[in-house]
This record gives structure tokens, sequence and C-alpha cells, in this order.
């Protein structure tokens, strides 16, 4: 979690809060979508994350592919931006967002995935 959004829940707590942030539907040569999880979840999901404040969202993309795979990516395109009340969400501390989400499609320059699952 950012020092922004850290601060901002001291603030606030669990309330809901909107979030604006970015997912990447990254294929490998086979064409298949590489899938990562976070915060120790059961469930496999898109290579995503939150804008930072001052942050292009291409920006956060290829931060986000980075941190969570180890692979420098290209956003090519968006594919879709997603957002409203079926995208709010409930962490297990508690803490309640609501996601304004921008969908990319990527292209691999380098690195390996070290994370993830291409299937």
């Amino acid at each position: 979690m950012s020092d922004y959004y850290k601060a901002l829940r001291e603030k606030i707590g669990n309330q809901l809060i909107f979030m604006p942030s970015v997912a990447g539907i990254i294929r490998n040569e086979q064409g298949h979508i590489l899938f990562g999880r976070k915060h120790r979840e059961s469930q496999w999901g898109l290579i995503a994350g939150s804008i930072e404040l001052g942050e292009l969202p291409a920006d956060a993309m290829i931060r986000e592919a980075k941190e969570e795979t180890g692979l420098d990516v290209i956003p090519e395109r968006i594919l879709g931006v997603y957002g409203g009340e079926e995208r709010r969400y409930t962490y297990g501390n508690g803490h309640q967002v609501e996601y304004l989400t921008i969908v990319f499609a990527c292209k691999v320059i380098s690195g390996e995935d070290k994370v993830g699952s291409m299937q």
C-alpha cells in the first residue's frame, strides 16, 4: 500500500474509497494469458494494481507488471475501462474499495515470469 493510501486509511478507516487502477492482459508467445495471485488470495487474476498520485496509467501498468512478475512490458492499447458497484471489494482487513480499472493489452519486452501462471 502506498503512503498516500496509508495516510488516507489512517483518516477514514475501513470506509469505502474510490481507487483508480490498471490491469493487464499479458500474453506469452503461445497466446496464453499471465495470471497471478496477490495478498495470499486463493483465486488467480490479471496482473493489476492501483495508480499512484501523479502516475500515468500506462506507467502504473509497467510498474505493476515488473513488481508482480519481474517482466518488462509495454502497454500497447486500452481494451476497456470498468467501474461501478460491481467493482467493489472488501479486503480481509476490512478495507473497502471501489475500483475504476483501465485494462491494457501488454507486450512482454524482456524478463522471465517469476510468480505467475501462463495458462
